[in-house]
């Protein structure tokens, strides 16, 4: 279920099944990069504003799951208009800030993005830009990002299948909110 915070700016409802935290694993692979399992957590915010905050962390997964060492971090800000384009500001650690620009699919959440400006700094690795897909499936975040060097075409690297995470403070507020439930639990379904 996806729920809108009161206080979201009303030009972000579109992006709502964004909020949140969310965890989960993927898998990288890229012409001269290691190809690995990775984890990933990425979180959506908001503060009112007109955009969405954006933080991602990865790291190498070793055969068991177990995190090896970092792999890529990126940090960024969404925002959508009234004809469901978004735009996304994205620094990432490797050196490189990015301008995206897509849009909301209609009817369905799932977001379109490719790069429109790329800036590099001299320790960051070639890269002339990329496309991402983010999905909301069976209330799962799924993505795959594509990218290009001079040496490589555009070609998937990353993809990754998250799960939304639940604090301990959100169990305790859909608790409150649930209200009384009869003893047996199964007249709440009728």
């Amino acid at each position: 279920m996806i729920e809108i915070p009161s206080d979201l700016h009303p030009d972000l409802v579109p992006l709502a099944f964004l909020l949140g935290n969310w965890a989960g694993a993927g898998v990288s692979d890229f012409p001269g990069a290691e190809k690995c399992n990775f984890g990933q957590e990425v979180s959506f915010s908001h503060d009112g504003r007109d955009f969405l905050e954006y933080v991602s962390h990865t790291w190498v997964l070793d055969a068991d799951g177990e995190k090896v060492r970092p792999l890529e971090s990126e940090s960024g800000y969404w925002r959508i208009d009234k004809d469901r384009k978004v735009e996304v500001v994205m620094v990432r650690d490797q050196g490189v800030i990015e301008i995206w620009y897509g849009e909301l699919a209609h009817q369905k959440p799932q977001i379109d993005l490719v790069t429109d400006a790329v800036a590099r700094t001299a320790a960051s690795g070639p890269y002339n830009g990329g496309k991402r897909l983010y999905g909301y499936v069976k209330s799962d975040l799924m993505w795959v990002g594509e990218k290009s060097t001079p040496e490589v075409e555009l070609r998937p690297y990353m993809s990754a299948h998250l799960k939304k995470v639940v604090t301990p403070e959100e169990v305790a507020a859909m608790a409150k909110s649930l209200g009384d439930l009869p003893d047996d639990g199964i007249a709440f379904f009728k």
